[in-house]
């Protein structure tokens, strides 16, 4: 057993870069590197990929598989992703990327590729018979049932399985119940699903046997920025540098030292479901007024959405000026979404209508981000915000219906732009393709069908395949219809 321990060690030095390169809460991005998109809507990362007969070759950290083409629909390359993320003002942190086990894990890596993924699937039978094997009780034995689960993980979250992949790691600490490595990545698959409290339990039992990892700190530090303790993130990130220098866990830092600064001096409050910060100048009354307008969107929106997130959500209300310099948004941006709801109140004294509709937009948001384990695309985020909060497509009818008779390839725009560097005029024109594109799908099929296209998302299925998938309608024939719809239902 030393020995496979000793592997582990040495392996962990280029583990880091790899498995815990948390990135700070700021706007997804998608990593550059070519992406298999299978037929039944999986996709696959790689780092390159080519073709070879009737085989997909493609590269990973655990070195080079192989896919049936017949299988395969197409490959996209660096660069030429055609799905749009929301941007920034409306997303929670982006999770730390996590490949394939690495080969120094394990003194069976040929076994392992040979025999425990191939053909584009993990092979059940054979891990199977390593858990046979693990019953006598060797060491060894259970040492490659352990090392086999978590590369099924890997595999697997490389396809976004994500319930599969939290699985098959849960099943590797049990052949191995303290190896830091496999108690961090199921704290890291915890905090992609946005569950930091549960995170910060296998991060606790990591810490007891490693006890100075600077990736321990690091991930401790993520999880207490996702439940909105900032004094403990700042305390764990500090420490990360002590122990290892690190850019991205500096950049992290710094972000959560500026919010600590602005924040110093705020009141707070809590209720149920979130936890209230707000600056002196704002009236107590409007705090208790906010989250208890908060709660009665929860409610609402727990019901629409089937889906109750698994701990408290951080809401901040600013002045004018505080909001601009903490968020630094475009002008156009009335209130922020980044894992915590950041909303200016200056000069108000208790809910407003119109505060209220735009805490229920940004609340909409941290639903179907959590829902969908981030991958809900800009138009799913800003259409279903805009419906749960009131808004409908009336006003915007007959000029959608007008752009896309005259301009057809323009109305799919917001399927694919980056959003953030749209102009004013043309951001206000993709709002409103979207919540039209959500009208129509719910005019059909009610909430059950979106909630199936968010379901699929968070099992990995690309948007637009999510969304051909329930409607029968890829974004083309969605655009179509909506402009069929909006004729029968707005213009006359």
């Amino acid at each position: 057993m030393r020995e496979y321990i000793g592997k582990m060690h040495r392996w962990r030095a280029s583990w880091l870069g790899i498995v815990c390169a948390c990135t700070l809460p700021v706007a997804a991005t998608r990593v550059r590197a070519d992406t298999i998109v299978l037929k039944n809507g999986r996709r696959i990362n790689a780092l390159s990929v080519s073709e070879n007969g009737d085989k997909i070759r493609y590269e990973t950290a655990a070195g080079t598989l192989t896919l049936p083409k017949a299988i395969v629909d197409h490959i996209e390359h660096s660069g030429t992703s055609r799905e749009a993320v929301a941007p920034s003002h409306e997303l929670a942190m982006k999770p730390p990327s996590v490949t394939a086990v690495s080969p120094e894990l394990s003194s069976n890596k040929a076994e392992l590729d040979a025999k425990l993924i191939h053909d584009g699937a993990v092979d059940r039978d054979y891990l199977g018979e390593l858990e046979n094997r693990a019953r006598s009780g060797n060491p060894p034995a259970n040492w490659n049932a352990a090392v086999a689960h978590h590369a099924a993980a890997q595999f697997e979250l490389a396809h976004n399985q994500m319930e599969l992949a939290l699985t098959d790691e849960r099943q590797a600490l049990i052949y191995a119940p303290q190896q830091p490595v496999f108690l961090m990545n199921v704290a890291y698959l915890h905090l992609r699903r946005s569950e930091y409290t549960q995170s910060l339990d296998y991060l606790e039992l990591a810490r007891r046997v490693a006890p100075e990892d600077a990736d321990i700190a690091k991930l401790t530090g993520w999880a207490y920025y996702g439940l909105n303790k900032l004094d403990l993130a700042v305390s764990e990130w500090k420490h990360a540098l002590f122990l290892r220098p690190d850019a991205e866990t500096e950049a992290a830092l710094k972000k959560a030292l500026r919010d600590k600064q602005e924040e110093e001096q705020y009141k707070e409050n809590e209720s149920s479901h979130f936890k209230l910060r707000y600056s002196g100048a704002s009236e107590p009354a409007l705090a208790h007024d906010v989250l208890r307008t908060l709660e009665h969107h929860y409610v609402v929106i727990e019901n629409e959405l089937s889906y109750s997130p698994p701990d408290s959500i951080g809401v901040i209300l600013y002045t004018q000026q505080a909001f601009a310099d903490i968020t630094q948004a475009p002008s156009w941006v009335g209130a922020l979404n980044d894992g915590r709801i950041r909303v200016p109140v200056q000069g108000l004294s208790e809910v407003t209508p119109e505060l209220s509709r735009v805490l229920k937009h940004e609340l909409t948001h941290s639903f179907i981000q959590q829902k969908t384990q981030g991958h809900a695309p800009t138009w799913i985020q800003e259409g279903l915000a805009q419906w749960m909060e009131g808004k409908r497509s009336d006003g915007a009818a007959q000029t959608l219906v007008s752009m896309y008779a005259s301009a057809p390839e323009q109305s799919a725009e917001h399927f694919t732009g980056d959003w953030m560097r749209m102009s004013n005029d043309e951001v206000a024109v993709a709002y409103a393709w979207a919540l039209a594109n959500v009208e129509c799908i719910l005019s059909t099929g009610g909430m059950s069908d979106l909630d199936r296209i968010m379901e699929r998302m968070a099992s990995g299925y690309a948007p637009e395949v999510a969304t051909r998938a329930v409607t029968r309608a890829g974004y083309a024939e969605l655009d179509a219809e909506t402009v069929e719809f909006l004729r029968k239902s707005y213009t006359h």
